[in-house]
């Protein structure tokens, strides 16, 4: 078993971490829909019955649909892809032509073909009732039967007793079929579906069929009108261009006479040749006269001074500098050695100093000649870079007025060629105007044309109904798993074990229509055997669990009151009174029940009094059934401080010479705090939680506040436990239960 700090560290908010994170347990949660299963099934059929009757209520919608086919065809009389610039086969012309369909020119058009304004479906006149309004409910059910497709219905404004006008009825017989038609794209190909969706099948298919009669008749009439207007435009164009023209060309031969060019080409080709010579010419001079400059600085700044000058890169790097160098270098090292052997005036001493004199001035002579070449190359790469400047400035010049020539020659050239392509295709679309054979041919036809719909389109009942149970379904199970997520509480001693990291002692069934007084005996009555032997079983993991150092004082808490932690504390204490001699004490000054349950007199004097020394110890305990009970006395106005007392402390001392087992039943952990305070002169403690009641973090406060103050929690009994609805939701208890004690107690019961 783990340390308390360990546990402490694990409780609540790592256990809560680690539940999270594991594996959910798909058969768990199996079982707890298969709980709620005839709540699902109900729920399922009522949404199942008002949707069969909701879509048995809507009205049917009928589809009517054609097909048209775009064929590609070249433009007999004029390329109108020329003149208005766009491809007549592309993706976007196809578009258009679908949104062209779906126009409203093209809606009126068929209202006034087919005369629907005295059609029964939308003149007000002849309508007998006002039909659903589109923001209706029924409006609205029509709108989802139909999968977002509305059947004709008219403006609530237009369905009253008075007659409406002709413009209103017009208007709203074109938004009606503007409202019902759909037009789109069959794949790939140039195949273009119409469909037409309305309560009159036979009116569908009449309305879909002209909107295809009507599309054709109003391309044809388009492009009659087009080409007429295109053939008249271009005979009033056609002079206008002729005259274009020929005032270009002479202006371009004027051009060419007045600048004397024949070919601009040729010799704007030699002064770009000349003009990139000397560029990379100059670039190389510049280059050059950088390089100069730079050598020319470096001496600039040590005039006068030949020594400094002989040790500057450009001057070291003369080969007559180096050679002159080492001979200074020899001479100075050869005076250096002699001066160690002669003195000054030695002859072979003025000697060598003589030629250490000659060497510096003859090296001085050579500084002073490179530093003077220095400055007339750099003199010479200013002068070369300068003259290379102008001559390409002048080339440059020379290049740009050869350029701004031919540039105006150019203009005048294409202005020409534009003026003689635009009047040779006037003049040759002119001359085609005469084939108009092809102008009533259309590239559009239908394909297929619309006929009576045999059956409607919706409403889908099946789908309706089949949906809606489908959904009702799904959610009676989402909901019966939210509640049962939201169930923030213990149902059996896997989620005690899991939050609290504590054993679990065992579990005691929950006995219905039970009193106070009669539970406090179940164990000694042995009325129920399923109850006896979960009592058995506590009492054993209570003695197993100290073995090697017995848990002589043993205190009973709980969170709140009513999880029935007075009932464990008697019945464990009855059950080791088979075994051993045992006291049960009565902790709780507060709320005392145990005088109250084993019918003990008023003022029966208890712990209170022993404590307080109003009472001997012999006065205080009562023999009951076999075991020694102490209850709680004259309740005090201190409870607190008198259990914190050292006499409390000397009472229990006393009594573990006396008894082998001290039960003591505390105060809820989190009414008070005096379990902390009686734990303390405890050798163990078992915390008693109420099955499916007492919430997890109400717990987990209990327990950690125990254990942070290091008392030994020896393990958990869960407490009312109802079996029969755990086994239902697959809890199980194996060894916390005695199976032949339960069966024993279900045959008893019969």
């Amino acid at each position: 078993m783990e340390s308390n700090s360990q546990i402490i560290e694990r409780n609540p908010t790592a256990q809560r971490q680690d539940e999270e994170g594991g594996e959910i347990d798909p058969l768990k949660l199996a079982l707890v829909v298969w709980q709620r299963k005839w709540s699902i099934l109900a729920l399922v059929l009522v949404v199942g019955m008002l949707a069969s009757l909701w879509a048995n209520s809507l009205t049917p919608i009928y589809r009517a649909e054609s097909t048209m086919l775009f064929e590609r065809k070249t433009p007999p009389v004029m390329s109108l892809e020329m003149m208005y610039g766009f491809d007549s086969f592309g993706f976007e012309f196809l578009e258009t032509q679908i949104e062209l369909l779906k126009s409203r020119a093209l809606a009126e058009r068929v209202v006034r073909d087919l005369n629907l304004t005295s059609h029964p479906a939308f003149d007000p006149a002849q309508q007998p009732k006002q039909e659903p309004s589109l923001f209706s409910l029924s409006g609205l059910r029509q709108r989802f039967a139909a999968n977002e497709v509305v059947p004709v219905t008219l403006p609530e404004d237009l369905q009253t007793e008075q007659a409406a006008s002709a413009a209103q009825v017009f208007d709203a017989a074109t938004s009606a079929v503007m409202g019902s038609t759909s037009v789109e794209k069959l794949g790939d190909s140039m195949l273009v579906q119409i469909q037409v969706t309305m309560a009159d099948p036979q009116l569908a298919a009449s309305i879909a069929n002209a909107l295809g009669s009507s599309f054709i008749e109003s391309q044809l009439e388009a492009n009659m009108d087009m080409s007429m207007s295109a053939t008249s435009w271009m005979n009033s164009r056609l002079e206008d261009l002729r005259d274009k023209l020929k005032v270009a060309e002479t202006n371009l031969q004027a051009y060419r006479e007045s600048e004397g060019l024949v070919d601009v080409n040729g010799v704007g080709t030699i002064s770009a040749a000349e003009l990139s010579g000397t560029g990379d010419r100059m670039i190389e001079a510049r280059s050059q006269r950088a390089e100069a400059e730079s050598q020319y600085r470096q001496v600039q700044g040590m005039q006068g001074n030949w020594e400094r000058l002989s040790s500057v890169p450009a001057v070291l790097g003369n080969p007559l500098i180096q050679s002159f160098k080492g001979d200074e270098a020899k001479a100075r090292a050869r005076v250096q050695e002699l001066s160690r052997r002669y003195g000054p005036k030695h002859p072979s001493m003025l000697a060598a100093q003589s030629d250490l004199n000659a060497a510096s001035a003859s090296l001085r002579a050579q500084v002073e000649q490179v530093v003077a070449g220095i400055e007339r190359n750099y003199q010479l790469a200013v002068a070369n870079e300068n003259s290379l400047k102008s001559s390409f400035e002048a080339n440059k010049e020379q290049m740009q007025d050869i350029s701004r020539k031919e540039f105006k020659l150019r203009a005048l050239q294409r202005e020409v060629d534009a003026n003689r392509t635009l009047y040779e295709t006037f003049m040759n679309r002119l001359k085609e105007t005469s084939a108009t054979a092809d102008l009533d041919q259309s590239n559009v036809r239908v394909i297929d044309k619309a006929i009576t719909p045999g059956g409607p389109i919706a409403p889908q009942k099946s789908r309706i109904v089949l949906i809606a149970v489908a959904l009702a379904a799904l959610f009676g199970v989402g909901l019966t798993l939210l509640l049962d997520f939201l169930s923030n509480t213990f149902r059996g001693t896997d989620d005690v074990e899991s939050r609290l990291n504590l054993p679990v002692l065992g579990i005691l069934p929950l006995l219905k229509n039970k009193q106070r007084t009669e539970l406090i005996g179940m164990f000694k009555s042995d009325k129920d055997k399923s109850f006896s032997e979960s009592v058995r079983t506590i009492r054993t993991g209570v003695v197993l669990s100290g073995v090697d150092h017995p848990h002589k004082v043993l205190v009973i808490t709980s969170s709140i009151p009513g999880e029935g932690k007075s009932t464990v504390a008697s019945n464990l204490a009855f059950a080791l009174g088979q075994m051993e001699k045992v006291l049960l004490i009565d902790a709780d000054l507060r709320r005392p029940s145990l005088a109250r349950s084993f019918k003990f007199p008023v003022g029966t004097p208890g712990l209170a009094n022993l404590i307080a020394h109003t009472a001997n110890l012999e006065e205080c305990i009562k023999t009951v059934d076999g075991i020694d009970v102490m209850c709680a006395g004259t309740v005090p106005p201190n409870p607190l401080e008198l259990l914190s007392s050292p006499r409390f402390a000397k009472a229990i001392e006393a009594l573990k010479a006396r008894y082998e087992r001290i039960i003591i039943d505390s105060p809820p952990t989190q009414a008070v705090s005096d379990a902390m305070v009686l734990a303390k002169q405890a050798d163990g403690l078992i915390y008693v939680i109420k099955s499916d009641s007492t919430h997890i973090p109400l717990v987990e406060k209990g327990v950690g506040q125990l254990l942070q103050k290091n008392v030994p929690i020896k393990g958990v009994v869960l407490n009312q436990v109802d079996i029969k609805k755990a086994q239902k939701y697959g809890y199980s208890y194996g060894g916390y239960y005695d199976y032949y004690g339960y069966n024993e107690g279900k045959k008893s019961k019969a």
